[in-house]
Parts: C-alpha cells; sequence; structure tokens
C-alpha cells in the first residue's frame, strides 16, 4: 500500500534535496542531520573476482570520514546531475527512495530507507552501486 500525502512525499523530497547537495558540496554536517546516527551503509566491493564479491558495510562516522578525506564535485564545479526515480511511503513511519546522481565518472543507483521519527524523516539505511561514465 502506498500512502498519497503530500506533505510527506514533500517532506521526504526536502531530505532528498539535501541529499544531494550534501553529496555534491561534500558536507559532512549536512550528512550527519539528514542520516540516523546508526544508520548503515551497503555496496558490493567491485574488485572481487565474479562469484566471489562482498558485501561492503559503512556506519556513519566511517562514511563521514570518507566525506570529509575526498573531494567534493562542487569544489571542482563538475557537473551535477541528479534525480528521484520514485518515493514509496508504505506506512506512515516508513519510506523508501530510490535516486540516481553522478560523481564524477561514477553514476549511482543508490536505494534509500526512511523512518520517521520525533516528527521528521531520517535516512537509515543506504544501498549503492554505480556505473562508470564513459569520458
Amino acid at each position: 500500500m502506498r500512502m498519497s500525502n503530500g506533505a510527506e512525499m514533500e517532506a521526504i523530497a526536502g531530505v532528498m534535496a539535501d541529499y544531494f547537495r550534501a553529496l555534491y558540496e561534500g558536507d559532512t554536517a549536512l550528512f550527519a542531520a539528514i542520516f540516523h546516527p546508526d544508520a548503515r551503509l551497503y555496496t558490493v566491493a567491485k574488485d572481487q573476482p565474479a562469484g566471489a564479491e562482498t558485501v561492503t558495510v559503512i556506519d556513519l562516522p566511517a562514511y563521514l570520514e570518507i566525506v570529509a578525506n575526498r573531494q567534493a564535485p562542487a569544489a571542482v564545479s563538475a557537473p551535477r546531475l541528479e534525480r528521484i526515480l520514485s518515493i514509496d511511503v508504505p506506512t506512515p513511519v516508513t519510506a523508501h527512495v530510490r535516486v540516481q546522481e553522478r560523481f564524477f565518472t561514477r553514476f549511482f543507483t543508490d536505494e534509500l530507507t526512511l523512518v520517521k521519527a520525533n516528527g521528521s524523516w531520517k535516512i537509515v539505511s543506504k544501498v549503492w552501486d554505480f556505473e562508470l561514465l564513459a569520458d
């Protein structure tokens, strides 16, 4: 079941706007504000042989450190491309958002799970994969 509460959809879209901005600008404070402190991030390591892939799990403090120590696309005016593919709100306190964004030469698809607690939506999990873009 999908809920069609316009105010909730607007609030979630606002979180996604902050998410895209934090990615592009490398803003760790903004990431800390939109992610739940116990959030986890997941991806499959691409440098493994076929059939031996491993899942990488990152907690929020480790992710914020990665962001702080990498170049932000905004620092070099890199092309910016981002879009929300879907927002599903199956209950009053849970949502799933699928987004895509460019990060330098990579084009990411992110699956984000959000929960609403204490009146605000927070990202509790992120699962991502990417494709390399042709130059």
